[in-house]
């Protein structure tokens, strides 16, 4: 999904989809929850501590047995607010909650807006960026990227497409998009394909938070919009008929959890933990549990080679 980057419950109800989703948007910058080694309190699965992962934790981390978490609580299925406005949950919450107990951490969630949270696990303000970010040759440049989902790009606008959109013919429409994604990129490609053939560019509407760009289609400012393809099912399904896909998924690509570089066995250690979940069952429930158990893999890396 989210490559510059791409949240079940109570985000998006349909008959107050635009003030639920701004609401969590205005809601989310400097949102905190903490959930304990079991993980979030929206799970059930309780991995036993590996104690060998655990000892490949960098002890800047493991010292006070807490991993602070930089997350975007606007994207839902995949990570987004609950209904008291303050707990993060989602598929990504779960499944890395289910992580860090295996490596016998607690985790502390921390909203921000999605193109901080890279420079913030630079700087060292968070210890991990889980946000469904896209894995990208120019991000594993930057960063360490452990990969344990796959998502690809999908678009949806307003049911029965009243403006006709079509995603390889959107000139001159009005396109909503969450910022620092790469959808950006890829509807400024689009946009320049249409200047390019003497047609009316795309007018690109960006967000902070996906959960504003849903509510621009949805009220009828912008046409379509594109997002990682978990989101935008997550979307199609809570508007119940508001909105409606557009064409097919494309350009999958894994979802990596952001780490410093340089940073010894941390990237292995959870690797490793991703794998024994895969192996008792626990990381395919988690999927199944939030409808996402397409996205699935079956091996895990550190810095996977892209394309």
């Amino acid at each position: 999904m989210r490559m510059s980057g791409g949240r079940v419950g109570v985000l998006i109800m349909a008959m107050t989809v635009v003030a639920g989703v701004t609401g969590c948007g205005s809601n989310s910058t400097g949102s905190t929850s903490t959930a304990g080694a079991g993980g979030s309190s929206a799970s059930s699965i309780a991995p036993s501590v590996d104690s060998t992962l655990a000892a490949m934790i960098p002890e800047a981390v493991a010292k006070d047995g807490v991993i602070t978490v930089g997350t975007d609580s606007t994207y839902a299925p995949n990570e987004f607010l609950a209904a008291d406005g303050k707990t993060v949950q989602g598929f990504d919450v779960d499944l890395f909650n289910a992580v860090a107990a295996k490596l016998g951490l607690k985790t502390q969630w921390v909203s921000a807006p999605f193109d901080n949270i890279i420079p913030s696990v630079d700087s060292g303000k968070y210890e991990i960026g889980v946000s469904s970010f896209t894995v990208n040759a120019a991000r594993e440049q930057k960063t360490d990227m452990v990969s344990y989902f796959s998502a690809g790009t999908l678009w949806a606008s307003a049911a029965n497409n009243p403006k006709q959109v079509a995603p390889d013919n959107a000139c001159g429409q009005r396109i909503a998009v969450q910022r620092g994604t790469v959808q950006v990129d890829d509807i400024t490609a689009r946009s320049t394909t249409c200047t390019g053939a003497g047609k009316p560019a795309i007018t690109i509407d960006q967000y902070q938070g996906q959960d504003q760009a849903t509510a621009a289609v949805v009220s009828g400012k912008d046409d379509a919009m594109v997002a990682d393809s978990p989101v935008i099912a997550y979307a199609v399904k809570q508007t119940n008929g508001k909105l409606a896909q557009l064409g097919e998924v494309y350009d999958s690509a894994p979802y990596g959890y952001v780490l410093k570089k340089g940073q010894g066995r941390f990237g292995p250690a959870i690797v490793g933990a991703l794998q024994a979940l895969a192996k008792d069952g626990s990381y395919r429930a988690i999927l199944d549990r939030w409808g996402v158990g397409q996205g699935a893999i079956d091996t895990f890396a550190v810095n996977p080679p892209v394309s």
